[in-house]
């Protein structure tokens, strides 16, 4: 179950990674404003170093160093799922959600994602 569960994440991640290629503009609006003028930048990062991380998960060598890099990442995130929050769940011509699931993104998506990774730390 757990090598399953690892190849269920590491596409996860892989798909997330070329997600943030195929569909930037997505993103852009849910950057907080003091990250603004990084964005273009940001997301570049952030889909590299999911489809990266999602690669070394693949390998015994990097696993941990690997799961250690996604609840980074996964941290680094935070304050987007906050300011998501903050600006109503919704970005205009955007995504917009019931503020609750802006809630559970945040406060039981994301721990379960983390855990998740936390998982393969052993």
């Amino acid at each position: 179950m757990k090598q399953v569960a690892r190849y269920i994440l590491i596409a996860f991640y892989v798909f997330a990674g070329i997600n943030h290629f195929w569909h930037a503009q997505f993103y852009y609006p849910i950057i907080p404003p003091y990250f603004q003028p990084w964005a273009y930048q940001l997301n570049f990062i952030v889909g590299l170093a999911e489809i990266s991380l999602a690669v070394m998960m693949a390998f015994a060598f990097s696993r941990k160093l690997a799961a250690t890099g996604i609840i980074v990442m996964l941290i680094a995130f935070i304050p987007t799922h906050i300011y998501f929050i903050q600006i109503g769940s919704c970005v205009p011509n955007g995504l917009c959600v019931p503020a609750w699931i802006g809630w559970a993104r945040l406060l039981i998506i994301h721990p379960i994602l983390i855990a998740w990774a936390w998982w393969y730390r052993q």
